[in-house]
């Protein structure tokens, strides 16, 4: 459960942190940043489909990245809860991943899914007793 855990600190700090200062210069600016050369968290098939960016989109989605950080702080405690909550969380990161467009999202929630999977049967909701040793996943 660890190797998924690192992915989702890894993808919640690296769609949240850019996405909180998002919020603060589409509030602050009045239109979307552009980071790199491309609009950060704008002009993606949201924009297609009529959902324009705003404050309270980009928050939500804030607050998704921060699930996932705690996603990633359960998985690393090897709690059956993180598994199930990442699980639980997918559809919906991936509805912000592809309405932004962004690309590397859906390939690390796919992959740290994949690692769940690997994984399942040995996450436990609470740490095991006794003298056994616990094989790392």
């Amino acid at each position: 459960m660890r190797p998924a855990a690192v992915l989702a600190w890894i993808a919640g700090l690296m769609f949240g942190v850019p996405c909180a200062y998002a919020i603060w210069y589409l509030a602050e600016q009045g239109h979307v940043w552009t980071l790199m050369g491309f609009p950060a968290y704008g002009e993606g098939p949201f924009e297609d489909l009529g959902i324009d960016t705003t404050v309270a989109l980009l928050a939500t989605f804030l607050l998704v990245c921060a699930a996932e950080l705690v996603v990633g702080w359960m998985l690393w405690q090897r709690r059956r809860a993180g598994a199930v909550l990442a699980i639980a969380l997918l559809p919906l990161e991936l509805a912000f991943w592809l309405g932004f467009a962004l690309p590397l999202g859906p390939v690390a929630g796919l992959a740290r899914t994949a690692m769940i999977a690997a994984a399942w049967p040995g996450s436990r909701g609470t740490a095991p007793t006794g003298g056994g040793s616990r094989r790392e996943t």
